[in-house]
């Protein structure tokens, strides 16, 4: 039986391991991360743990919008280490901390049994509950043979291609199962995806008086935008026969162009954003859109149409072997929170898609809330109940000594 003491005193070094990480700023963008995976990796070799520090080349970081990644790995073996592989990612890039706060979005301040600050919730957090649920394992690794990693990556708000998708592509882990973060009352078993797509009208300018000798770029978008709300609307009368994803979206987020009020305009780009199913695929849902967008100025004479993707997030999708990690997970979580969170998916996407694109069973669980929305999670005032960081390390320790029972 554990010393409540011992429990107290361990709950306190990781609410200081916590307030440690949000105090660093990781703001994506810029997504200069380099120096809050160093401090991360000092405070877990403090803790005994050996970090593996995988630096992201400058071209392929640079590429993906931001300026420094540098991924994080702890790798702990247990007993003959025949047993399951099992990875715990938590990413420490934050969005940006906006307007609005009335705490310092840097300060780790505690009130109220919380803790606030940027990436206090998502998911700087479950930097803590991973760890920690670990560091409990090596405290007494009795009966457990497997091995656990720690995968702490700094690109999920850029998409994950240069955190756990290079991890995995580069062959640094090889894992058989995956938990990422997620909050602590449901279990995400999949999530939609999302296609970022520019789209640049090109026209000739010309003069106001004189608009028939141009080629006006934004009429032809207006043709564009018509047929982009009209899918809309079809979009809106399919529902995925994933619970909780809802239909497909689109949505022109930026609109932007041209040259002065007395001037056809020549160039406009719009950003579109469409959101994916689990049951569509990223690739095919592109070309539709491509083509959807080409079709509606066909015949406009001297109008250019480039469509070029930004992202393409592939949704989260359930694979053969999820069961077992939510089966586990409820059981623990039933014990520890005195209600049995549902296996559910959501209408976002995370970067926990590039491991079930790998063949990995992946789910989301880690510490919060019931929802984005109680945490403050990208928005002022973000923070994380210390109640539900001991529930989530004291849920995610007790199902991987299940998962990796000798």
């Amino acid at each position: 039986m554990s010393n409540p003491g011992d429990e107290t005193q361990k709950l306190a070094l990781e609410v200081d391991f916590l307030k440690a990480l949000v105090r660093v700023p990781s703001d994506n963008p810029p997504g200069d991360c380099a120096p809050h995976a160093e401090v991360a990796g000092r405070l877990l070799e403090e803790l005994g743990f050996t970090v593996e520090r995988h630096v992201v080349p400058e071209p392929f970081v640079k590429a993906n919008g931001m300026k420094s990644v540098v991924n994080l790995v702890v790798r702990e073996t247990f007993g003959s280490g025949r047993g399951p592989v099992i990875a715990l990612n938590a990413h420490g890039d934050v969005v940006p901390p906006g307007e609005g706060w009335t705490f310092d979005p840097y300060g780790a301040e505690e009130k109220g049994g919380a803790i606030y600050g940027r990436g206090a919730a998502v998911s700087k957090s479950d930097f803590a509950t991973y760890t920690f649920a670990l560091l409990g394992l090596k405290e007494n690794p009795e009966g457990l043979d497997g091995t656990v990693e720690l995968h702490f990556t700094y690109d999920e708000e850029a998409g994950g291609f240069v955190g756990p998708k290079w991890l995995l592509e580069h062959g640094f882990s090889k894992p058989d199962l995956a938990i990422s973060a997620g909050f602590s009352y449901a279990i995400v078993i999949a999530h939609n995806g999302a296609l970022h797509l520019e789209i640049v009208v090109r026209g000739k300018q010309a003069h106001a008086a004189l608009p028939e000798t141009g080629a006006d770029a934004l009429e032809a978008t207006t043709a564009i935008l018509t047929a982009i709300y009209a899918e809309r609307r079809r979009l809106y009368g399919i529902t995925s026969a994933t619970p909780g994803i809802g239909s497909p979206k689109i949505t022109v987020g930026l609109i932007s162009g041209g040259i002065n009020t007395n001037v056809v305009p020549d160039r406009i780009t719009l950003r579109v954003d469409r959101r994916l199913t689990p049951e569509e695929d990223g690739a095919s849902v592109e070309a539709e859109l491509n083509a959807l967008v080409e079709a509606a100025v066909a015949g406009r004479e001297g109008i250019e149409i480039e469509c070029r993707r930004i992202i393409l997030a592939e949704p989260l999708r359930t694979l053969p072997g999820t069961e077992l990690l939510v089966e586990t997970i409820q059981k623990h979580a039933a014990a520890v929170l005195g209600e049995t969170p549902p296996a559910t998916a959501v209408p976002l996407y995370t970067d926990a898609r590039h491991y079930t694109a790998a063949g990995v069973p992946t789910v989301l669980y880690g510490a919060g809330p019931r929802s984005i929305l109680e945490a403050n999670a990208h928005a002022a005032d973000e923070h994380v109940r210390i109640s539900d960081l001991k529930a989530a390390t004291q849920v995610i320790e007790a199902s991987l000594r299940d998962l990796l029972k000798a």
